[in-house]
């Protein structure tokens, strides 16, 4: 087995993939040991490759089928040669079906295999192991975990040793990427059958590591006409729909773009965006602002008109001369916001509108909902901006990011870009996607108002709104990769690095990557 740098292209709810199980098993005459076995073999060649050096393991095995690939786990790793040790949660006499069986197996491989009462010190014993196998939990927790999973999940998580999680990191929740109280931290996780949707959005990352696909040689036929819960992006074929430059086009041919934004204080934001937009592409940037911004802004960005706008009356025109009005970088909450926006969001017509940051917040306290109504728009909430607009808490969206996504397109009746770690994707009549780029550098100011200059120049170049908001999200998520390959973070990474990575992206898509750290063995 090796693992290839391949990017899976769905994800599904846990429960799907339970089916999918059944299925191999019922009909495609695949028994449920087999399956179990290939885990445990798809596990060995993760460890294999990832450790090559490490030569003794502890195993911790819950009381279900994830306990189950553990035990196989053990007992072939120790016929090759590995030093074992076998944790078990759950007394041998509570295991059923094929995780009895698993069980059995290991007993009879002649593995050490401890109950948690035997071990006088946890962290101890999993500190004594080259690499700690996690097989605890499994995908099918909904609740809090108890508190002997819990003190579990805590030792390994300080033992200091690198950890494999099967399936999932015990205590994640599968389908929405929620910590169920505690978790596992993994330094990589394998997941079965088909990768599910909460390894990827949340805090799934940061729980699951390096995650590799192992679809357990199940037929393609039984995920055959199955929906899955998203689809997720893949920047390579995405850049197949990028915009194009004819030889003899001009400025007037790549669309203009409005910025509007920058309250006194905040005209950074309008001078990132309008950058972005710059850097995506687009022919003409016209930026409306404060008067006390303009000079700023052309002494930074000569290439961009910059606007004195004092009330809303003066920006009508500008909205009239424009492809797509970005709204919200720097924009605050104040009188002047307030009335720019409302004239946009009053006199856009068919023009595209890319709404970001207090832009949103101000809708979400005016109850402008229903001015959205008929607006060709890309809203791209943080998790608290989001919330602010479903009237509910950060808490609640973070909980599930894809129900919320699909709650906000709804309310906003457009496009939603649903920011942070695997940013969700949904609009009218498209899939939901999911963004597999970006990294923690991105957690910096600048990095939204980046964004919206890209969304902009996409729109403002003729793309379709749904591929404008996709391949935008993509663009700028890879772009903060390539930067830090490139050494400029993610420690210190600033939005105003992206703009030459994006353009970079643009000309030569070759430069494309599948997204960091996720493969298929």
């Amino acid at each position: 087995m090796s693992i290839r740098a391949h990017l899976p292209s769905k994800l599904y709810r846990t429960s799907v993939v339970r089916e999918f199980d059944r299925v191999a098993i019922e009909q495609h005459g695949i028994p449920g040991i087999v399956l179990m076995k290939r885990a445990a073999m798809a596990m060995l060649g993760v460890m294999q490759q990832r450790w090559p050096e490490a030569s003794s393991v502890r195993v911790v095995c819950g009381g279900g089928n994830n306990g189950g690939d553990g035990y196989l786990f053990a007992a072939l790793a120790a016929e090759r040669g590995w030093q074992l040790e076998v944790l078990s949660l759950r007394p041998p006499d509570t295991l059923k079906d094929d995780a009895l069986s698993a069980f059995q197996m290991a007993e009879q491989s002649g593995l050490i295999l401890h109950s948690l009462d035997e071990l006088a010190d946890l962290e101890e014993w999993l500190a004594s192991g080259d690499l700690v196998v996690d097989a605890l939990l499994g995908t099918g927790l909904s609740a809090t975990v108890r508190d002997d999973c819990r003190f579990l999940i805590d030792s390994i998580s300080r033992c200091g040793r690198p950890v494999l999680s099967a399936d999932v990191p015990s205590g994640l929740n599968s389908d929405t990427g929620e910590v169920m109280g505690a978790a596992v931290t993994a330094d990589c996780t394998i997941s079965f059958v088909a990768l599910k949707g909460g390894l990827l959005t949340a805090s799934g990352r940061a729980c699951c590591g390096d995650i590799v696909l192992s679809d357990l040689a199940i037929p393609a036929a039984v995920f055959a006409d199955t929906e899955p819960l998203a689809q997720i992006l893949n920047l390579p074929e995405q850049l197949a729909a990028r915009p194009r430059r004819a030889i003899d086009s001009h400025k007037g041919s790549h669309g203009h773009v409005l910025v509007v934004g920058g309250e006194l204080g905040m005209g950074g934001a309008v001078t990132l965006a309008a950058s972005a937009a710059l850097a995506s592409g687009a022919g003409l940037i016209s930026v409306a602002t404060r008067p006390e911004h303009v000079a700023a802004l052309i002494a930074h960005r000569p290439e961009v008109m910059a606007r004195s706008v004092r009330c809303a009356a003066e920006l009508e025109p500008l909205i009239n001369a424009c492809d797509c009005v970005v709204v919200g970088p720097g924009l605050g909450q104040l009188s002047w916001g307030t009335q720019l926006l409302h004239r946009i969001l009053t006199t856009a017509g068919d023009k595209r509108v890319v709404i970001d940051a207090d832009a949103l917040n101000v809708i979400a306290q005016q109850n402008w909902f229903d001015l959205l109504t008929n607006l060709d728009h890309i809203a791209t909430p943080h998790p608290g901006e989001a919330a602010r607009l479903l009237q509910c808490t950060t808490q609640a969206v973070q909980k599930d990011r894809f129900a919320a996504v699909t709650n906000l397109r709804d309310k906003t009746g457009g496009h939603v870009l649903l920011k942070g770690s695997g940013t969700v994707l949904a609009g009218p009549n498209i899939k939901t996607t999911l963004c597999p780029y970006g990294n923690s550098g991105m957690a910096s100011g600048g990095m939204g108002d980046v964004l919206s200059g890209i969304l902009g120049a996409l729109c403002a170049q003729g793309l379709s709104t749904a591929q404008a908001m996709q391949l935008g999200c993509s663009l700028h998520s890879a772009a903060a990769d390539e930067a830090v390959r490139d050494g400029k973070g993610p420690i210190g990474l600033r939005a105003s690095d992206l703009a030459g990575y994006v353009s970079g992206l643009l000309n030569d898509p070759q430069r494309a990557k599948p997204a960091c750290g996720i493969s298929v063995l």
